[in-house]
């Protein structure tokens, strides 16, 4: 459904863009450690030179925030394959070595209660999670893009809704049906009646894999063409099987059907379709590079036109 554009119509909420981004933990020790200017670390943070310097002069209302969580928020007893955070707020996850030194997460209950409402009546099975902690999956990207505490005052920009989806247990999710998921996330914020400007970010991947005798492995080759594809035929991209994924990205290379959600959320994505078509999103942004820790660091910035 459009937002209502008719003269004297409410506006209504409205997604503006779409962000992309590995969110390797290792990335977020180096940030707080006060690693990011070594000469191994500067490559990737510079990567984020321009995403910074765009998200303060488009600061959203709200970051609906697409993550998978590592066994902190959920276990091996409880699983959802899509679970979005209605609460207040969210504390930072301890994975082990203690919470990292970042600000709390404000939530936005309203608005993901309108959203589990509408993507739930659009027949997607969602987990409604009202108290949670969130770990370097969300954290990570939000650091990337916002930077870290200058000071003890600092705060996320704005509120963030967490949805985390399952891509460590299988079965995990189709990556066809996430582009669905998006394109029913983007119907349920324009039915939202308040003049929300809000951005829908996909995190995770790119190619890597932890464990076992590929461990290490990285495919250049499959994430350009991941990449092209994404912004140039999403719908495509979609009904890739799942084994594509593992045999030519890795065991964790399944992370990247969470940037098919974002993608589903576009414009030109629409289902059903716009009358006229939706022009392509343009690329205000593209950064992909090797290695970081064991893994590729890819990186996208796409807004409506």
């Amino acid at each position: 459904m459009a937002p209502d554009i008719r003269p004297g119509a409410r506006p209504g909420a409205r997604i503006t863009a779409s962000v992309y981004t590995s969110h390797v933990p290792a990335i977020g020790a180096a940030l707080d450690l006060g690693k990011t200017a070594e000469p191994y670390w500067q490559p990737v943070f510079r990567g984020y030179d321009f995403s910074r310097a765009w998200l303060r002069e488009h600061r959203p209302d709200v970051i609906f925030l697409v993550y998978n969580d590592h066994a902190n928020a959920f276990s091996l007893d409880l699983i959802p394959t899509f679970a979005i955070g209605t609460a207040a707020g969210y504390a930072i996850a301890d994975e082990g070595w203690g919470p990292r030194p970042v600000p709390p997460v404000v939530g936005h209950p309203e608005l993901a209660s309108h959203i589990a409402q509408s993507v739930i009546q659009d027949d997607f099975d969602l987990t409604i999670v009202n108290k949670m902690d969130v770990d370097h999956g969300l954290t990570v990207p939000l650091s990337l893009m916002c930077g870290q505490p200058p000071a003890a005052d600092f705060r996320w920009p704005c509120p963030v809704i967490p949805f985390a989806v399952n891509v460590v247990q299988y079965p995990v999710p189709s990556g066809r049906r996430c582009f669905q998921l998006g394109q029913a996330i983007r119907r349920a914020v324009e039915r939202y009646d308040e003049p929300l400007r809000v951005q829908i970010w996909g995190t995770g991947g790119m190619s890597h894999q932890l464990q076992g005798p590929r461990a290490g492995l990285i495919n250049r080759e499959f994430d350009n063409a991941f990449l092209d594809q994404l912004i140039a035929d999403p719908a495509a991209l979609a009904a890739k099987p799942h084994i594509d994924y593992v045999r030519e990205a890795g065991s964790e290379g399944i992370e990247l059907v969470m940037w098919l959600i974002a993608r589903g959320a576009m414009a030109d994505a629409a289902d059903p379709p716009r009358r006229p078509a939706a022009a392509p999103p343009k690329v205000l942004h593209r950064f992909y590079h090797v290695p970081a820790s064991n893994t590729a660091v890819g990186h996208l910035i796409l807004e409506d036109s």
